[in-house]
């Protein structure tokens, strides 16, 4: 097949790098790319968020299939323009897509669908959020509405810090102010062809910037997958998945279609397993990052006949994805000063020498070429992603790989898988 992946990150490149490795080769291309994704297929000058854009060039150019990575084309209804010409895509519309483009709507949905999630007040002024901060008590969970890059969300005791982020997102829209859920998180991916569901494997990621999840919130500093702590707790992974399919995914897809917005594309499912059970803290409607690079390269089934039949409707004559037993742990290389205000240009180097390593590769998130070398252009810069036969081969890889490459004032977690991994060791 011809596909086109939309969008410039390192969940891009984990994209492209499975539909690389499957048995049938084919022609991919990426708009707009970054460095690395460019060594494994053509890049594209062309702006993924413009629906018009992508629908001509697609319609032009005999593309099979597109795949839309990122959140702001979906929410700028590129998926919408491309289905109006007939051309298979997979990610959802404008209207569908709302479900992580407002943290309201998703809210709305849940409610009607009767999924399990935490309590929420919905806030449009500085005297709504002081009102909810106080009925809803501390710890204190603020989360823009819209879109925020992975970075509009605050948890914290400090009432004024609360407040203060809040304020930050009011001028252009509004917040919710959650009640506080207390237990350990899962990521879960579902494919959904607005009808049928296929879950892909739970994974775990880190959303915050230090070790032993200090500092502030990010976009994610690493991920592991299976998540095999799940045994205990219910009996086996597979049990857990379809407990979420059958009480989260299934219910929220069946609403969406209800309400004549179905849901073509990738259902992301951020989960909390607490006291009370398993609930929902926010959906996405893309494949997450980092998690991404952690599930698909365990991934056994070709990704390009699941991204298809899901994009034309057939995902109901797919069976459900089957993973590798192997153990997959990403650690994510970010800028100096990220997530405030990274510093970008930077060289980097030493990137051969951190493929070198058995059982590692890595996925580009924010590189450019300059004078014959990669520069560092945003926050996140790299994954490096390693596969091993337990978590702490993975580990282990991981982090030797990480320590080849050189980035001035570059930063990442020391603390990725390590629970598991000592868990594991006994």
């Amino acid at each position: 097949m011809r596909i086109l992946v939309l969008g410039s990150g390192a969940r891009e490149h984990a994209i492209i790098l499975a539909l690389r490795s499957e048995q049938t080769p084919h022609e991919i291309f990426a708009a707009p790319g970054n460095a690395g994704i460019a060594r494994d297929a053509t890049t594209l000058p062309l702006d993924a968020n413009d629906p018009v854009a992508v629908a001509d060039h697609v319609g032009t150019h005999a593309i099979d299939l597109v795949v839309i990575g990122p959140e702001a084309p979906l929410v700028a209804g590129v998926a919408d323009a491309l289905r109006e010409r007939g051309i298979p895509v997979f990610g959802p519309g404008r209207a569908a897509a709302q479900l992580e483009g407002s943290k309201a709507f998703a809210k709305r949905i849940m409610d009607a669908a009767g999924v399990p999630t935490g309590r929420a007040i919905h806030a449009r002024s500085t005297a709504e959020v002081e009102t909810a901060l106080d009925e809803l008590g501390a710890p204190h969970v603020v989360k823009a509405d819209g879109l925020a890059a992975g970075k509009g969300v605050i948890v914290t005791s400090d009432r004024a810090a609360a407040l203060a982020h809040a304020e930050e997102y009011l001028p252009g829209g509004s917040v919710l102010i959650e009640e506080f859920l207390s237990g350990p998180e899962v990521s879960l991916f579902f494919l959904s062809d607005g009808d049928t569901v296929r879950p892909l494997s739970p994974a775990q990621d880190y959303k915050r910037l230090r070790d032993g999840d200090e500092g502030p919130n990010t976009g994610g500093m690493g991920a592991y997958s299976p998540l095999p702590w799940l045994d205990g707790r219910f009996g086996s992974e597979e049990a857990f998945v379809d407990l979420v399919t059958r009480t989260v995914a299934e219910p929220v897809i069946r609403q969406l279609d209800a309400e004549g917005t179905p849901f073509i594309g990738l259902l992301y499912a951020g989960l909390i397993i607490t006291d009370d059970g398993v609930k929902v803290i926010e959906f996405n409607a893309r494949f997450g990052d980092p998690e991404t690079q952690v599930v698909l390269p365990r991934l056994v089934d070709p990704l390009s006949g699941l991204l298809l039949a899901a994009a034309v409707g057939t995902l109901e004559d797919v069976p459900r994805p089957a993973f590798a037993e192997a153990t997959a742990v990403t650690v994510v290389l970010a800028s100096e000063g990220y997530p405030q205000a990274p510093i970008a240009g930077r060289a980097l180097s030493g990137l051969d020498a951190a493929t070198a390593v058995d059982g590692v590769h890595l996925a580009h998130a924010a590189t450019a070429e300059r004078d014959g070398g990669l520069v560092a252009t945003g926050g996140r810069v790299l994954n490096v992603v390693a596969l091993g036969t337990t978590f702490g081969e993975a580990r282990d890889r991981a982090y030797r790989a990480i320590g080849e490459i050189s980035l001035a004032g570059g930063q990442y977690r020391g603390d990725i898988a390590a629970r598991v991994a000592a868990t594991e060791a006994g």
